[in-house]
């Protein structure tokens, strides 16, 4: 079966100069040259593990569309779990499509977004339950300026919950020891060990870069992840599989987290040091070369 492709603008709105990357005042521009992003959440935002395991702040997906897209342009998720990208999207008129394995999760994010107030545009958000591996048969070759999205991190999330950020007491709540992970689906990316994690994600994008523009930014939120007293550096692996597919590393931003981390355990003490993972996440800038077809 042929995937007819999405009736979906891309075009810009805004009257901005062509070669300007976004819709920024230099003003503007300034705030976000810092490699130190803060988020916090806000009353929208999921919190809720019971209905996703593991989601970012509406904050982080609307700082990457406001510096890396005009208005009207086309946004992909790739792995956009409960919609907060398409959100972002909405409020910012950019038209987006995003897709993920679980029917749960598309449905919840149509409802989310309906339930949004109707805005003075024409712009769309799509949510689209399929396999990202199938993303370049709903979409036009060079019809997006931004892929952004925080996947699931490999198989970070199978094995019982521990919460050893949390301090004392506070350790022991309804997800104690429980675990939450995405799906049993053999296709998600959060079963895998990390270095298939990694080869998938490639593969993945490699299909996804005819469909970036020349020069289009892709953002991935990742983590590093600790197991077995062994840190696995996962954002390395990510760099290295997007390079080898095409892909340039532009920048790297270190999402500081402290200020979501209250009541922090102390672990490690006395004879073993380890940096509190949870305090920060990597957000890895890639875009797609001119030359790149």
């Amino acid at each position: 079966m042929v995937n007819k492709k999405i009736n979906i603008s891309n075009k810009k709105i805004c009257k901005c100069n062509n070669n300007h990357i976004n819709c920024l005042t230099p003003k503007e521009w300034m705030k976000h040259q810092v490699a130190l992003w803060e988020f916090s959440y806000e009353k929208r935002d999921i919190r809720d593990r019971d209905i996703h395991p593991a989601v970012f702040p509406i904050a982080l997906p609307t700082k990457c569309i406001q510096l890396f897209t005009h208005k009207g342009e086309l946004v992909l998720d790739p792995f956009c779990g409960v919609g907060t990208t398409l959100l972002a999207a909405k409020d910012l008129e950019r038209n987006a499509v995003g897709f993920d394995l679980n029917e749960k999760y598309i449905k919840f994010t149509k409802n989310r977004l309906s339930q949004q107030k109707l805005q003075k545009n024409n712009t769309q958000q799509i949510a689209i339950c399929d396999d990202s591996n199938n993303i370049s048969k709903h979409l036009e070759k060079e019809s997006v300026s931004l892929c952004v999205t925080s996947p699931p991190y490999a198989n970070m999330l199978n094995r019982p919950r521990l919460n050893k950020s949390l301090r004392g007491k506070s350790r022991i709540n309804k997800h104690y020891k429980t675990i939450q992970q995405y799906s049993d689906d053999p296709r998600d990316l959060g079963t895998m060990e990390p270095k298939k994690f990694a080869k998938e994600m490639s593969k993945i994008y490699k299909e996804i870069l005819p469909l970036l523009k020349p020069k289009a930014h892709c953002v991935i939120n990742i983590t590093d992840l600790w197991q077995d007293n062994q840190r696995t550096p996962l954002h390395m692996y990510i760099i290295d599989e997007l390079e080898k597919v095409g892909y340039k590393l532009r920048n790297i931003i270190i999402w500081d987290r402290r200020n979501l981390v209250n009541g922090a355990g102390i672990f490690g003490w006395p004879s073993n040091f380890i940096t509190l993972g949870t305090t920060f996440e990597y957000i890895l800038d890639f875009w797609k070369p001119a030359d790149k077809k």
